[in-house]
């Protein structure tokens, strides 16, 4: 999976859809941006764990657990992405 451009949000959120939809088996239909990952994905801190382990891959960059902990829907961890690449 290639890299996307920090600033094309849209290309980043389709690797995080792409992501969630091979990982965890979730239906496209329902990874939209304001998705909650807890809620509305029945995402749970193991498969958080399984996320950022991911993101971290697709990134080539460490995700740090702070940042997220704030993290509650798609799109939050669509900017959190584009923060951590525009940080080179």
């Amino acid at each position: 999976m290639s890299l996307p451009d920090p600033s094309d949000k849209e290309a980043l959120f389709q690797s995080v859809v792409n992501i969630l939809h091979e990982t965890f088996e979730i239906d496209k239909a329902k990874l939209t941006r304001d998705a909650n990952l807890f809620t509305d994905l029945d995402i749970d801190s193991i498969d958080a764990v399984d996320l950022v382990v991911k993101l971290n891959a697709l990134t080539g960059k460490r995700l740090q657990p702070e940042s997220f902990k704030n993290i509650r829907t798609i799109d939050d961890v669509v900017n959190a992405i584009a923060d951590l690449l525009k940080k080179e």
